[in-house]
């Protein structure tokens, strides 16, 4: 049970969070520019990506914006299995993109698996965003969310800057570029619980008094059509 207090000792301990909490958004602010401030890396790989609409090279994928959020789905080759973080994630990406496009910034998500493939996946999902495949690209390899068989027989394949020994073929993951002078340039990645900085369901849930109620890490999530009472009709991915 819950202590029930006073209102006015409740705003006295209402204020003295509200201290803190201008304190974490303080930090956050200053996180944000050492971010911005990063060195870059000049991207000279060729890679090429297929698309619905043919093969793509990493500067069509910006759309003639200046910059590039990519988040690396997990969808490994041969699997059926959909992660349902990534899917997470996915949800919350066409709300944001309707603002954000207008404001400098392209998105997409990239997945190792068959163009056919991904595009099943999106259909059942109902999302609009842009998919491609890197199924015939090093890409996922180079940027830090796939592996080898090898790798991962090795117990510990490196994810996350070497700090999270997760041993999988297809790890998630999210990766920034810009572009200037004609240039593609790496400026950021992030991966494991860096990427929940695009999950606005948990922002809601932290707000009340349950948090995020559950007893291990999103084991609450589903796919979006897998929730009970979920709607029977998927979007097409047109």
């Amino acid at each position: 049970m819950r202590e029930i207090v006073s209102r006015e000792d409740w705003l006295a301990a209402r204020k003295a969070l509200l201290a803190r909490e201008r304190e974490v958004t303080h930090m956050q602010d200053q996180l944000s520019a050492e971010r911005r401030a990063l060195p870059w890396v000049h991207v000279d790989k060729d890679y090429r990506f297929d698309t619905p609409g043919g093969q793509a090279t990493l500067d069509d994928l910006f759309e003639g914006r200046s910059q590039l959020i990519v988040y690396h789905f997990m969808l490994t080759p041969g699997s059926e299995h959909i992660c349902e973080g990534c899917a997470f994630v996915s949800d919350h990406v066409d709300a944001a993109r309707q603002h954000f496009e207008h404001n400098d910034l392209s998105f997409v998500a990239i997945s190792r698996v068959p163009l056919d493939r991904i595009e099943a996946v999106r259909g059942r999902m109902g999302w609009k965003f842009n998919w491609v495949s890197s199924a015939n690209s090093s890409f996922n390899f180079d940027f830090g969310v796939s592996f080898t068989k090898e790798q991962v027989a090795s117990g510990d394949v490196g994810y996350n800057f070497g700090t999270t020994r997760f041993a999988h073929e297809d790890l998630h993951g999210l990766s920034v570029f810009a572009r200037e002078g004609g240039e593609v340039f790496h400026t950021y990645s992030t991966y494991a619980r860096g990427v929940d900085v695009l999950l606005g369901a948990h922002n809601f849930l932290d707000l009340t008094p349950k948090g995020r109620n559950e007893k291990g890490t999103m084991d609450w999530v589903r796919l979006h059509d897998e929730y009970e009472n979920a709607p029977a009709v998927h979007a097409s991915c047109g």
